[in-house]
């Protein structure tokens, strides 16, 4: 859309000084890979002059493990998607990315053996640690049950999981009719109940809240 302008990275640097002054929580870089040099270049001047709240990797979980690797010491709270659990349809609705479940999984074990579950200060402010997304899709095509399935067997399951409610219908998606609407609440519950089934205790209260609203609401 042509937002947005090119900074040098001690202009970039400056803003995090910026946002931590102003009180920010944290530095939350969304989709950073591709520019992730000039990122670093910038978080080490900006630690040089006092930069201490943590750093946020916001990432749609398709990353490879040795960028992730490259990573190490320096972010302090990832925040990935996992989309998808088959490579079939993760290829058929996300540019042909046959390997999605494979690379994102990969990626957050790395980011877990880095930082670990999820840690907050006195006032529940994040501090570090590992903060998972997923977005519920209709007709099970995000494989939210696998997906859930596999977080138990595989991390703690206190491992921090925001279960998402929130899809909705955008740019080529009409095309595809399974996909071409917005979940049931019958399929955000199912979610939810898979998430109890198998014991995960660090649901995010917003997907409590929406369950209990969906529940109440009949």
């Amino acid at each position: 859309m042509g937002e947005g302008r090119e900074v040098e990275d001690e202009d970039l640097a400056q803003m995090m000084m910026y946002l931590q002054e102003i009180g920010c929580h944290n530095i939350n870089l969304v989709t950073p890979t591709h520019v992730m040099p000039n990122i670093l270049n910038a978080t080490r001047l900006a630690f040089k002059k006092g930069l201490r709240v943590p750093l946020v990797y916001n990432t749609s979980g398709y990353e490879r493990v040795e960028i992730i690797k490259m990573l190490d010491c320096i972010v302090d709270i990832y925040l990935p998607d996992i989309k998808y659990m088959d490579g079939e349809l993760a290829a058929k609705y996300s540019s042909d990315a046959g390997d999605y479940p494979e690379m994102a999984t990969a990626a957050v074990f790395e980011m877990h053996r880095q930082v670990g579950v999820h840690q907050v200060d006195k006032q529940r402010v994040a501090l570090r640690g590992l903060m998972i997304r997923h977005l519920v899709m209709p007709n099970r095509v995000a494989g939210t049950k696998k997906f859930i399935k596999w977080l138990a067997g595989n991390l703690p399951q206190s491992t921090y999981v925001n279960i998402m409610s929130q899809y909705h219908v955008d740019y080529k998606a009409f095309e595809y009719p399974e996909i071409a609407r917005g979940i049931t609440v019958h399929e955000f519950l199912e979610a939810m109940d898979s998430a109890e089934k198998y014991g995960l205790t660090g649901l995010d209260p917003r997907s409590v809240r929406v369950r209990d609203h969906y529940t109440k609401s009949g």
